[in-house]
């Protein structure tokens, strides 16, 4: 099996595998998203003058036969291909000949790994819009299934003033619409299409770059090439960051969960089928789904640190360093789409124990009204401030 740049030079095996890295796996996940870009071009290729229709319909044949056998596990990356996009032209030089060759004029390799990740990006980010108003509904719904049932708001982590289930449950359903908005930006800024950017210089022929847009469905053409190389990376970190919104409002929904089901408060109560045990003590009752939940926004934010250092200090063009934000990148989507998912069946599960909630309520959450209910009868605030203040000191 060869490169698509062999040279006739056998590569140094060490250097080989080092340079190839985990992408022979990692692509597996773009097989289908750079068959679907490779259709799109053939189509592009033949109104070009540069395939003709039978042309066209065989290398469709063929790139569909690929997924096809890519969907059953029969499609496989060797480490000596490197990335999908070998193994793909591969494959069709071998079922074609002359014809497999002829797909890779007018682009390179740079241009078809952006391509296909934006597509795939674009999918996915449709999926975890999903799954993120899902969980939001939920959130609504849990809130209106506990209307009337008060708990202590705390600031500092000591009593407040009165909140209310709803009110809680409702303050992370607005944290989720604004995660939302972030996604829609992040979905604007990825739905640009740079095939045909190649290496990041264009192409010295005349290409219709229009035509390969509309037909994957991308909102516009990315026109100047350099930047098309340029927004890999920076596309990726802006991804990042709209996944560690969402995670950070996960993070503080976990947080608050872990703290109120305690035996010390017991505001909400997990079921047992979501908690494990301990191997020596026969009581507990574990939390832990709760616990990952938390600790899966830091996790996150290191993959964000990865893009965001990788990204920085790169000249212009094509870096073989961005290679490296390909697999941090597809751990945080999996990331995220596991954490929304796994929060929303907590919320499902989860139970208000309302006598608990009942009973913190005790009076010093009302110092606040107090303090209003003197105001309303003309007492400066300030005032009523401080006799309040020592009504609470003198017990």
């Amino acid at each position: 099996m060869s490169k698509l740049w062999d040279k006739g030079i056998t590569l140094n095996k060490a250097i080989e595998s080092f340079t190839v890295g985990n992408d022979p796996t990692l692509d597996m996940v773009l097989v289908s998203y750079d068959c679907k870009a490779s259709k799109a071009h053939a189509i592009m290729l033949e109104k070009m003058g540069y395939l003709n229709q039978s042309e066209v319909e065989r290398l469709t044949e063929t790139l569909d036969k690929i997924v096809e056998n890519h969907r059953k596990g029969k499609f496989k990356i060797d480490v000596s291909q490197e990335d999908c996009h070998t193994a793909i032209e591969e494959y069709l030089v071998k079922e074609l000949g002359e014809i497999g060759k002829k797909i890779h004029t007018a682009r390179s390799r740079n241009d078809q790994v952006l391509t296909a990740l934006r597509l795939y990006y674009k999918d996915e980010l449709t999926v975890i819009k999903t799954l993120i108003i899902a969980l939001k509904d939920r959130l609504v719904q849990f809130a209106n299934e506990n209307t009337d049932i008060e708990f202590p708001g705390y600031t500092h982590m000591q009593k407040a003033m009165p909140s209310s289930i709803a009110m809680w449950a409702n303050a992370y359903a607005d944290s989720m619409s604004d995660d939302i908005k972030q996604i829609d930006m992040v979905h604007s800024l990825v739905n640009q299409s740079p095939l045909g950017s190649a290496a990041g210089y264009g192409i010295p022929i005349v290409i219709d770059r229009e035509m390969t847009t509309k037909e994957l469905g991308f909102s516009k053409v990315q026109e100047n090439p350099i930047y098309c190389q340029l927004s890999r990376g920076k596309f990726e970190l802006c991804l990042l960051q709209a996944f560690s919104q969402v995670l950070l409002t996960v993070n503080r929904i976990a947080t608050d969960l872990i703290l109120f089901s305690m035996a010390e408060f017991g505001y909400f109560t997990l079921p047992q089928e979501f908690c494990t045990g301990s191997s020596i003590m026969p009581h507990k009752k574990n939390p832990d789904v709760l616990e990952l939940l938390r600790g899966s926004y830091h996790i996150l934010i290191g993959y964000e640190s990865q893009v965001k250092t990788l990204t920085s200090n790169l000249i212009s063009g094509y870096n073989r360093d961005i290679q490296l934000s390909k697999e941090p990148v597809m751990r945080s989507i999996q990331l995220v789409k596991d954490c929304l998912s796994n929060t929303e069946t907590v919320i499902n599960g989860l139970k208000v124990d309302d006598k608990k909630c009942k009973a913190a309520m005790t009076n010093d959450l009302y110092a606040t009204k107090k303090v209003y209910e003197l105001v309303e009868n003309g007492m400066p605030f300030r005032d009523a401030y401080e006799k309040i203040v020592k009504l609470f000191q003198s017990g």
